[in-house]
């Protein structure tokens, strides 16, 4: 497994990501993957280096990159309750400059820049992220439908701009929400509004978790979810990227 560290040119900088590939000399399907809201760190890298060891080039870019390069704030090793709340009071500012606008621009810097590496075979790609990141994920695959084939999100707002944001989606979809976040009757509405906007999905609640239940870094980690998160993802990636 090889991994860099990158600079992606953008309208308003440079934004240092993450990759990380199969060290084969080959091409591979691309991933970009939007980490949350805590940003890049150990964990992300690691889910980065377990997603690539699938076969796939796997982009994680700072998406606070306008503030500093990651981490943008310092995180302690374990983000547990008693941390969150100082932790939240310096990302908040953060998370609520980066407007749709700036995610839709950066969007396009992103898979421009991941779609042209040597690394990175022709074709469609796909888009993951978790929490803050899923609702990115899905503007950026509502905003680019000739391009990505797949999007997930995990534990993420996917619903917050409203049902008529689905409309332009035409990737295959997998929504993985955590029990804490979403109730039954959400559930429904969402996947009504999907259905309404024709879209190809799966969208589930995973028993027993809150929210950011795939970061085994947090109080919220289940070990369990973060295998159904797998157990989902990569047959969605596999029949949308490695069978095109």
């Amino acid at each position: 497994m090889r991994t860099k560290t990158l600079h992606i040119p953008t309208v308003d900088g440079r934004a240092d990501a993450f990759a990380a590939f199969p060290d084969r000399g080959e091409r591979h399907p691309g991933v970009l993957m939007y980490a949350d809201g805590f940003g890049i760190r150990p964990v992300l890298r690691e889910m980065a280096r377990e997603l690539a060891g699938n076969g796939y080039y796997v982009l994680v870019p700072n998406l606070f990159y306008r503030h500093g390069p990651a981490p943008v704030i310092e995180l302690p090793e374990h983000i547990g309750e008693e941390a969150r709340p100082a932790v939240f009071a310096q990302l908040m500012p953060l998370i609520e400059a980066h407007t749709a606008e700036r995610v839709l621009s950066d969007a396009d810097a992103y898979l421009r820049f991941l779609t042209t590496q040597p690394e990175v075979g022709a074709g469609p790609v796909a888009v993951t992220g978790y929490c803050i990141g899923g609702l990115l994920a899905m503007r950026t695959a509502s905003a680019h439908p000739g391009l990505v084939a797949a999007v997930a999100a995990f534990h993420g707002p996917v619903g917050a701009d409203g049902p008529d944001s689905f409309s332009k989606l035409t990737a295959q979809v997998h929504l993985g929400h955590a029990e804490g976040d979403m109730t039954p009757e959400a559930l429904g509405e969402l996947n009504k509004a999907l259905d309404t906007a024709g879209v190809d999905y799966t969208s589930e609640i995973y028993p027993g978790t809150i929210h950011g239940f795939t970061m085994s870094d947090t109080d919220a980690f289940d070990p369990g979810a973060l295998q159904r998160h797998w157990d989902r993802l990569l047959p969605l990636l596999d029949r949308t990227l490695t069978d095109s």
